[in-house]
């Protein structure tokens, strides 16, 4: 978006909601690393979005624009890349090593791939 916000997640239900999910873009001169989303954010995209909904005539009984909280998902490179280094929890759906939940510190790896760096020095690629 050019007001220096990425989409992160856009959701249509039943009954007519979408339901967007924004966050900063880092390095836009609006944004500075660590901004959150306010709420002064979220209407100055959804007064945005309603014009341009509005032009392209999509149907929708309600809009609603919001950050995507703490339990973001890590969908495209540029949002791996963004928290690496961060301290992150992660939930798998299949059980690796026995265990479904890891938390520690997400890192790029050898050959483009990202690994968890665990706290007791044992590294998941």
């Amino acid at each position: 978006m050019a007001l220096g916000y990425d989409l992160v997640d856009v959701e249509r239900s039943a009954g007519g909601l979408l339901r967007v999910y924004i966050d900063r873009r880092v390095g836009h001169a609006y944004a500075t690393p660590g901004e959150i989303v306010t709420v002064g954010d979220c209407e100055t995209v959804t007064r945005q979005l309603q014009y341009a909904l509005e032009v392209d005539h999509l149907d929708y009984q309600r809009l609603e624009v919001s950050s995507p909280g703490l339990d973001r998902p890590l969908k495209r490179p540029q949002d791996w890349e963004r928290f690496a280094g961060q301290e992150i929890e992660m939930a798998l759906r299949v059980p690796f090593q026995g265990r479904r939940r890891w938390k520690g510190l997400l890192r790029s790896g050898d050959v483009g791939g990202w690994r968890l760096e665990l706290p007791d020095e044992k590294v998941l690629d």
